[in-house]
């Protein structure tokens, strides 16, 4: 898949986003890395890493990912990217807003149950979001 990336200069420069954000820009909507998400999707195993990749695409051209569920305990309108294969993967992320779709959060899931840590993160990560769009 074509894509650019780069990390965003300052917040003054690129419409909000940190130094910390990546930003890819690929047909469709451009998907924004928030903090170390980016890092941990690429710890995956590669097969793993391409279907989310793939799904995540997906999502940028308006369609549904295969296998999804929302997660209303993270916040409104974050959706949780399910991969199975070699183990249990997430990606968390939040499509709401017209210049991007945020990705907040990637893990293997190890128990039945969603992680509270997990799940805090996802919610710190949304709240810098919202923080940033309420800032302009």
């Amino acid at each position: 898949m074509p894509a650019e990336a780069h990390p965003a200069a300052s917040t003054s420069h690129c419409g909000g986003h940190t130094s910390s954000d990546i930003v890819i820009a690929v047909l469709g909507k451009a998907l924004i890395w928030v903090g170390a998400t980016l890092d941990r999707l690429r710890a995956f195993p590669p097969q793993t890493r391409r279907e989310a990749g793939h799904q995540l695409h997906l999502v940028q051209l308006g369609l549904e990912p295969s296998d999804w569920r929302p997660m209303r305990s993270v916040g409104p309108g974050v959706i949780e990217i399910r991969v199975h294969g070699g183990g249990e993967f997430r990606v968390f992320y939040v499509a709401r807003f017209a210049e991007a779709i945020y990705v907040l959060h990637a893990f293997e899931k190890k128990t039945r149950q969603t992680r509270q840590a997990d799940i805090e993160l996802g919610r710190r990560n949304l709240a810098e979001v919202i923080r940033r769009h309420r800032a302009g």
